[in-house]
């Protein structure tokens, strides 16, 4: 994805963690649609090391900026900003269904 680098690693126990970097603004909604009710499957443990990123679930939305510790559960879709750095700690086999549906979208996008 443009505008993203990471780097993911799967650790015994079930536990994905994530080093992510956004160097251009995007709401990623569109791209988990086919998911259950078309948002993240997976919950996320996370820390902004630099800007900020939004959560958008059912019932609104939640911005965590640098310094923040954050949790999300499951159901929801995230809006990046460019400049952010996060490190994100997910459940491996939730995370991968939902990046599986995700990629699927991206690619059908071009």
């Amino acid at each position: 994805m443009e505008g993203y680098e990471g780097h993911l690693e799967n650790f015994d126990g079930g536990y994905t963690v994530a080093f992510k970097k956004y160097t251009a603004d995007a709401d990623l909604a569109e791209f988990f649609k086919g998911l259950p009710d078309d948002r993240c499957q997976s919950a996320h443990w996370g820390y902004v090391l630099a800007g900020k990123v939004t959560f958008k679930t059912a019932s609104g939305e939640e911005t965590f900026e640098t310094g923040d510790a954050y949790y999300v559960p499951p159901g929801h879709t995230p809006v990046l900003y460019a400049g952010t750095e996060i490190v994100e700690f997910s459940p491996t086999e939730e995370l991968q269904r939902t990046l599986d549906a995700v990629t699927k979208n991206m690619e059908a996008a071009g």
